[in-house]
């Protein structure tokens, strides 16, 4: 590409990020990282109704933990600042003059009950009431009043806005690089407020102004926004201005595939939408997703690589992202798959980072024996544990349900397991066990197993009648790894210990 490639991620601070924002904003890093372009936020927060304190805040929050920075905005000020729309109100103007000055807008002082009128009257006919070509010299506006009127209103204050003035009879070709040609014909276009009565621009005015300015290259966007497409392609030849070349991303659908994805969705069916918490809402980081692999799962949303595979780093994704290989149809959300690319996560990460992620999370028990709490304050032990637990293991969270036998004893035994393992006879046998285990001087795993299954070959007894209920014993379940791995983590005189109290519960 021959310019340098400029990409802008242009969120309103009305509140949390949706997964749905937060996948157009790495779209738009992927691309722009792809081509060794800038990433650039705007915060577009003219609609000052809708502004929602620390929701600015939140967005960076949520770009710099998803690990997509953006290269310039609010608090990275560049060439083309402020970043923010509310920052940038006093150039709006000077441009909807502009178009006024052209003949490509004009100003229109009708009424909220006008229109209204006007709108009630069409429905009684079976019409939609739309305001342009056909209907504009019929109302209020500077192109069915004279000019000296039309100063007259300007001058005495009467409110009034600026109306781009859609043209009649043309046939426009859109091009998008997502979805292709695009035919529109101008007819059916209204003439949009650009410029409000009380002196700020509408969305579609300062969006392009500001995409202009900031000399963005690419608008990778939702296709919530398709239909504002002519408009702006519109608007700028009315300003002769080159237009960026467009790419609108496909919706991100509910899990049953049909409607896009909504914070509802989330609380009925116990899934984040939001990459970080809001009020009490829970996000993804809270519900212990790795932020690599809700990066790589949202990148999967919409856009295949065309191979089979499915685990990407953020380098590899840069490396083989493109445009084209981003689908026109929605993309459904499978909750599912997203416990299975955090599970993928997991496991790729080392035992010690792990382990002291583990850790962080134990140090908040503290109704727990002195000896539960020298082992979770071992390093060396945690490492260890997580290393035998964590192929189970979906979240972090999970360590602890899944290996607490580790830490201590346990106090009640799974009543189906011991109902269906523990015999007339298995106590005793437990007690001609003891002091084969006690006897031993190195007390590992292979050793301890060898020991073990020597004693019941001797006994000529079958492996079920022996391990079943020495893991019931030790774990207090039939869960969990290799026993004799566990066996030989907790230690000789624990192992001993849970034994003799099983021998006795049960």
């Amino acid at each position: 590409m021959s310019q340098a490639v400029r990409v802008r991620f242009a969120p309103s601070p009305t509140g949390p990020l949706h997964i749905g924002g937060v996948r157009t904003a790495l779209f738009n890093y992927l691309f722009a990282k792809k081509h060794q372009g800038t990433f650039v936020l705007r915060i577009e927060d003219t609609d000052q109704n809708r502004y929602v304190e620390g929701a600015e805040q939140y967005i960076v929050d949520a770009l710099n933990w998803c690990g997509i920075p953006f290269d310039e905005g609010p608090g990275k000020e560049g060439e083309f600042g402020p970043y923010r729309q509310s920052e940038r109100k006093t150039l709006y103007q000077k441009y909807a003059d502009e178009l006024v000055s052209k003949n490509q807008a004009y100003y229109a002082f009708d009424t909220a009950e006008r229109l209204d009128f006007h709108r009630k009257d069409h429905e009684a006919k079976g019409k939609t009431f739309i305001y342009n070509w056909h209907n504009r010299l019929k109302l209020t506006n500077s192109l069915s009043l004279s000019e000296a009127e039309t100063q007259k209103r300007i001058e005495s204050g009467e409110p009034y806005v600026i109306r781009f003035k859609s043209p009649e009879g043309r046939e426009l070709i859109l091009h998008d690089l997502i979805r292709g040609e695009i035919r529109i014909d101008t007819n059916i276009l209204d003439d949009k407020i650009l410029f409000k009565s009380d002196g700020m621009p509408t969305y579609h005015l300062a969006n392009i102004v500001d995409d202009h300015l900031m000399e963005i290259t690419h608008v990778i966007r939702g296709e919530e926004w398709l239909p504002s497409l002519a408009l702006h392609q519109l608007l700028y030849e009315a300003f002769e201005w080159q237009a960026p070349q467009f790419a609108h991303l496909p919706l991100i659908m509910k899990p049953v595939g049909k409607g896009k994805l909504s914070k509802r969705d989330g609380e009925k069916l116990g899934f984040p939408v939001f990459p970080l918490s809001w009020g009490e809402s829970s996000g993804y980081r809270e519900a212990g997703y790795f932020p690599e692999a809700v990066i790589n799962f949202l990148a999967m949303l919409g856009w295949n690589p065309g191979t089979e595979q499915e685990i990407f780093s953020l380098e590899e994704l840069i490396d083989a992202f493109s445009l084209e290989r981003v689908n026109k149809a929605g993309a459904r959300f499978d909750p599912e798959k997203t416990r299975w690319y955090n599970h993928q996560y997991l496991q790729q990460k080392s035992d010690a980072s792990l382990a002291e992620l583990f850790g962080q999370q134990l140090s908040q028990m503290s109704s727990v024996s002195t000896t539960a709490q020298a082992r979770m304050s071992d390093m060396r032990y945690l490492e260890k544990i997580v290393g035998l637990i964590k192929e189970r293991a979906f979240f972090v969270s999970e360590f602890w349900e899944l290996g607490s036998y580790f830490f201590v004893a346990p106090e009640n035994y799974n009543e189906k397991a011991a109902k269906k393992q523990w015999k007339p006879d298995t106590s005793g046998l437990l007690e001609q066990l003891l002091p084969i285990l006690e006897s031993l001087s190195e007390f590992s795993s292979q050793p301890i197993e060898s020991e073990v299954k020597n004693w019941i070959d001797e006994q000529e007894l079958s492996f079920g009648r022996i391990m079943a209920p020495l893991r019931l014993a030790i774990v207090g379940d039939l869960k969990g790894p290799h026993l004799f791995d566990i066996i030989e983590l907790i230690g000789k005189e624990d192992a001993l210990s849970r034994i003799r109290r099983a021998i006795t519960a049960l």
